[in-house]
């Protein structure tokens, strides 16, 4: 470049010219949050995109500057009005928690600081730490356990199966899985979240070695199944190495049998993984604390702090019960990652050596700040309240002659579908309440989900939303009924 000096006597800054201008603009929009936050009982549960909104961001890319006050315009035109949803109480859909007002503040506060938090002798990896080491005691993994921060449920599980993949043998990282002597093979049932089996195609053994343990009518793992598969394939020179069970599995809520599953994965000499992406949570209640004890005897866990936590997105954690074959799965030695004595390349072992990411945002404050603002006691009342919510809504679905429940409500999830009593044809019934829900959902009455059980489709009910009322349930069934009686008489489907 031969203008150098040019450019040093004109240099720039992405900083406002004007702090002032941008100080009360930022003002407006922490005002405005707080009041969006505060009224969302009083907008639908969603609102669909419109045409409008879709081709606003059809935009070529910007090339010259545009003022930060008409940048927000344009967001509370364009972007505000068209949430998800679920910052709203009727948002049952997939599992995701509605976040709180300190949680934002806190994302606000964590990105004005703006850290990397994987290496170095500052506050935000301190606060990592203690995060993960509160989340040990929550669940009642030992002190010497470790686990790291990732960006939700899927990473989390991944990363821990990755452990229990290079624990299996210390020369799969330098040669490979043909370094276990055969084909590994990974065990989870049928109502396992699919992140498995990007966990499986992710650490090379292939979708068709994760295999998949039928369950029982209550959608739990069939124990005796899973003992007879694993006889087989080891029978057939594969190689198993990890169970997984579910606490709380997504269709359903369903828990596996994890005591029994401990004791296979002992037996067998198999590593013992928990997905506990949102029922983890539960085992801080009476009610679920003994079926979900086997977690602090687990080899891993994953879980969400943005679900039933209700922590804001996103933040995910996976813990591993030895500390120490965390590390051996992870660790790499890089001269510009390599600790120091003293000075800023000091302090915590760099998180590079738990985990695949590098680059990690300062996720741990909104945990940190939520935890210490309510407390594990309110946490573990509130999953309480979710629990009777979801038996009350069953109980309303029971009670209510045109509705169907599909499955046993056992945690925070309830499948039901409408079926007036002269209509039978399951693929009836299916369009039909296909058709409610999406119908529920474009008239912003509520959000439930849907999922398949036994070939019928289910309006399904995640509840782990801490903004939820009865009332709010009660409005879900008038909805489901006034809609689907009215489908009924549009002869939209046959009858």
């Amino acid at each position: 470049m031969k203008n150098f000096k040019q450019i040093l006597d004109n240099e720039e800054t992405l900083d406002p010219q004007d702090w002032s201008t941008m100080r009360q603009l930022g003002h407006q929009m922490l005002d405005d949050m707080f009041t969006y936050l505060e009224t969302t009982t009083q907008r639908p549960v969603w609102t669909p995109t419109t045409e409008g909104v879709r081709a606003a961001f059809q935009q070529p890319l910007p090339t010259e500057p545009t003022d930060a006050a008409t940048i927000y315009d344009d967001f509370k035109r364009d972007i505000l009005p068209f949430n998800k949803g679920n910052i709203h109480p009727r948002f049952w859909s997939w599992v995701e928690g509605g976040g709180t007002p300190l949680g934002m503040l806190a994302d606000m506060l964590a990105s004005g600081m703006n850290p990397n938090t994987t290496i170095g002798d500052h506050a935000a990896m301190q606060v990592d730490r203690q995060v993960i080491d509160w989340s040990k005691s929550l669940f009642g993994l030992p002190t010497t356990a470790m686990g790291m921060l990732v960006s939700g449920g899927a990473m989390a599980n991944i990363s821990a199966i990755v452990v229990a993949r290079n624990s299996f043998s210390e020369k799969i990282r330098s040669e490979g899985n043909a370094a276990a002597g055969g084909q590994l093979t990974l065990y989870a049932s049928t109502e396992t979240h699919n992140c498995l089996v990007k966990a499986a195609e992710v650490i090379g053994i292939g979708r068709d070695n994760l295999r998949e343990v039928p369950v029982g009518d209550d959608f739990r793992m069939d124990v005796s199944a899973l003992k007879k598969m694993i006889f087989d394939d080891k029978h057939a020179g594969k190689v198993p190495f990890c169970i997984v069970g579910n606490a709380g599995t997504v269709n359903t809520g369903a828990i596996d049998p994890l005591d029994e599953l401990l004791q296979v994965a002992r037996t067998e000499g198999l590593w013992f993984h928990i997905d506990g992406a949102f029922g983890a949570v539960a085992k801080l209640t009476d009610e679920f604390a003994a079926e979900l004890k086997a977690i602090e005897q687990a080899d891993s866990l994953a879980f969400d702090f943005h679900k039933w936590f209700y922590v804001n997105y996103e933040v995910g954690c996976f813990l591993i019960r030895n500390g120490d074959l965390h590390r051996k799965a992870f660790a790499l030695t890089a001269t510009y990652l390599a600790a120091h004595e003293r000075g800023l390349a000091a302090g915590l072992d760099p998180m590079a050596n738990y985990g695949l990411e590098l680059s990690r945002g300062f996720k741990a404050l909104k945990v940190w700040m939520s935890l210490r603002e309510h407390g594990a006691e309110k946490y573990a009342r509130l999953v309480r309240q979710n629990v009777a919510q979801a038996f009350y809504l069953g109980d309303l679905v029971e009670n209510t002659r045109e509705l169907e429940l599909l499955s046993p409500v056992t945690m925070n999830i309830v499948c039901f579908r409408f079926k007036p009593a002269d209509l039978s044809d399951d693929d009836i019934l299916n369009a039909l309440n296909k058709e409610i829900l999406m119908r529920l959902q474009e008239q912003g009455i509520a959000a439930p989900s849907y999922t398949m059980l036994g070939g019928r489709y289910a309006i399904r009910c995640a509840i782990c939303n801490h903004r939820s009322r009865k009332s709010d349930f009660e409005a879900l069934v008038a909805g489901v009924l006034t809609i689907g009686r009215a489908v009924l008489e549009e002869n939209l489907v046959e009858n």
